[in-house]
């Protein structure tokens, strides 16, 4: 007697589905219409969704639950501590930071911008233009291969220790090198690349490295060989397989610790091994609202909540954060909300900004073309046209010149980095804004590097 099985119909494999139906269904969960019952997503992990009337078991053996609640259990866990406010002003009274606020995807903003008038979006094209004319000009290109970072390429090729890939390792090493260069690091000790050598300086004197978003660990191990770097976090929310953490913990002078958890759950002040250690934060593309999520936690004097006895344990030395992927970025998470308020953009422009960074992958990035294509011939050719007005922002974008996409794209992904710098500066940091590597390598090029003032 054949044993019963879901009736859907699988063509590619010339058979029916071999699950077992669901219980008064000819249908196994998988194939069973979801147009017969409720489906919601699941509230531990929304990435899936489950049945209404099977929720309140699903949520008892959802995989993920045993992981949340071990995070939860963490000293350092916090909800929603640098998640930011949707409101105006970081220090409004009201303290809406543990809300849930609905993400606005790139759906909903590429929407919101084909709702806007031709006027109105003509006049956020002209604001881009000039934002990026007077605030963009001196931002300089900063490509560093420093020599022992050279050295360590050769050898790690030659041993075949690492998963090599020349655009990845070039840009760890500039971000190696720009640390070194802006006076973050000092290659004094003589070492060669994976040699054990006992260091010259004192412990305390030596940073720790927190390398945030750090998957599978390459730019902490490319630091730690070169630097002689003795303490090191890795950041990172997902877990990845063929990681450095097996050859960093070869090293025997080297304290890892891998922190599980969402940046925007982590209160640094809180890592027990981190207490009064002066530390370095890293992280190589951090997309899109991770970047301000890791810049409120490494200052967590300015958080609203924050106390006194909390800014004086802060050991901040510096930072080099490579941005990337500014689409993703959401008003709530973003640092510097009064930059763009101060500048007359509203939070519905500000979404529209993002969403045209994604062009900024559309260009031949072998060429300088999208610093020097300026829109505004564009717009003028618009108006020119007069019933052209007519005919809405959608038609508009569909008919712009994949250059002049692309150009306006990179000059959002700018001004995007240039509020996060005000930021650091804002608080009294050294900071500064440059390209680390040629667009060649990746049009991801925007590096954020600051330092104490002292």
């Amino acid at each position: 007697m054949r044993t019963k099985r879901c009736n859907f119909w699988l063509p590619n494999k010339n058979r029916f589905c071999a699950n077992c139906p669901l219980s008064g269904s000819l249908f196994c969960g998988n194939h069973n219409s979801r147009s017969q019952c409720q489906w919601i997503p699941c509230p531990i992990d929304p990435s899936h969704s489950v049945l209404e009337q099977n929720l309140k078991g699903h949520v008892k053996r959802c995989p993920l639950l045993k992981q949340a609640q071990s995070l939860s259990l963490q000293p350092f866990y916090q909800k929603g501590i640098n998640a930011g406010s949707d409101g105006e002003e970081e220090t409004s009274g009201v303290d809406d930071s543990r809300l849930p606020t609905k993400t606005v995807s790139s759906e909903m903003k590429r929407n919101a911008l084909h709702e806007m008038s031709v006027p109105e979006f003509c006049k956020l094209i002209e604001k881009i233009e000039f934002l990026h004319e007077s605030l963009c000009k001196d931002i300089q290109d900063s490509v560093q291969m420093p020599e022992v970072c050279s050295l360590w390429i050769k050898r790690g090729v030659e041993d075949r220790k690492l998963p090599f890939q020349e655009k990845h390792i070039m840009q760890q090493a500039s971000i190696v090198g720009n640390l070194e260069n802006f006076g973050l690091l000092k290659n004094s000790l003589g070492r060669k690349p994976f040699e054990c050598v006992e260091p010259v300086e004192k412990k305390e004197d030596v940073p720790a490295v927190i390398e945030f978003g750090a998957g599978r660990g390459y730019l902490t191990q490319m630091l730690a060989d070169c630097y002689g770097i003795q303490q090191v976090f890795l950041v990172e929310r997902k877990a990845y397989k063929l990681k450095a953490d097996r050859s960093l913990r070869q090293n025997e002078s080297l304290m890892l610790e891998r922190l599980r958890i969402d940046i925007e759950d982590l209160d640094l002040n809180a890592v027990e091994s981190l207490q009064g250690v002066p530390f370095l934060a890293i992280g190589k593309h951090l997309c899109g609202a991770a970047t301000d999520l890791t810049l409120r936690c490494c200052f967590p004097e300015y958080r609203k909540d924050s106390s006194e006895k909390y800014a004086a344990n802060s050991k901040f030395g510096g930072l080099a954060i490579a941005t990337c992927c500014h689409h993703l970025c959401q008003w709530k998470h973003y640092t510097n909300k009064r930059f763009f308020l101060d500048l007359g953009l509203t939070k519905e422009e500000f979404h529209a900004i993002t969403w045209f960074t994604s062009w900024a992958v559309d260009a031949n990035h072998d060429s300088d073309l999208p610093d020097t294509t300026n829109c505004i011939s564009h717009l003028q050719f618009i108006k020119e046209q007069g019933d052209g007005y007519a005919n809405g922002v959608e038609n508009i974008l569909s008919e712009m010149q994949a250059d002049r996409r692309a150009a306006l794209g990179f000059k959002c992904k700018w001004i995007i980095d240039m509020g996060r710098l005000m930021w650091l500066r804002k608080h009294g940091l050294n900071a500064k804004l440059v390209k680390f590597v040629p667009p060649s390598i990746s049009p991801e090029n925007h590096l954020l590097l600051a330092r104490s003032s002292n």
